[in-house]
């Protein structure tokens, strides 16, 4: 059972030997992230994949929706971790576009445990239903949602108590809010 995916990572490890030999032994010493991603568990966005970083330069917190929410302690142990143990610099909260957790936080529909979860999300719908409702279009409109709930989540972070804290004595930290398209251009 699952022996491709161990098939796959014997593959991707030798691949990374070839490529640079002390790959491994520099990984198994350090973890000095410069960034905490705070991301969707979405499989279709890889948070190290798509800013070209190497594992080890990136510490990653996922969940459904990408939400930082203040009451749950798993979020806060990633938050508290990274900013007070590995001293990262920047936090980004980082959405995307055509999220099924956005979707499924204002379809009607029921779905059990994750509709607690996805409360937060039908908040800021409530609180932004005037500019919402004048979307005509159902996708651009959960765009626009996918960006406030960014916008929110980020507002959490930033008025963490571990947050707070560590602008007060004076820590380098910057927090972020993006939103991830899959559509790309080849001009710049």
């Amino acid at each position: 059972m699952l022996d491709h995916l161990k098939a796959n990572n014997r593959a991707w490890a030798r691949r990374m030997v070839v490529a640079d030999a002390g790959f491994f032994e520099r990984l198994q010493h350090q973890q000095a992230p410069q960034y905490l991603w705070i991301g969707c568990a979405d499989s279709r966005v890889p948070a190290n994949e798509i800013v070209g970083l190497d594992p080890g330069e990136l510490f990653v917190h996922r969940n459904v929706a990408n939400l930082a929410p203040p009451q749950d302690a798993n979020y806060l142990s990633v938050l508290q971790f990274a900013v007070d143990v590995l001293k990262v610099k920047h936090v980004i909260v980082v959405g995307h576009y055509g999220c099924g957790g956005i979707k499924a936080a204002v379809d009607g529909k029921r779905r059990g445990l994750v509709d607690h979860w996805l409360h937060p999300i039908r908040e800021v719908f409530h609180n932004h239903r005037g500019e919402l409702a004048a979307i005509p279009d159902e996708d651009t409109r959960l765009d626009r949602l996918c960006e406030l709930n960014v916008m929110r989540q980020v507002t959490n972070v930033a008025s963490d108590v571990f947050v707070q804290d560590a602008w007060a004595r004076g820590q380098t930290l910057l927090v972020h809010g993006w939103v991830y398209s899959r559509q790309w251009s080849t001009s710049a």
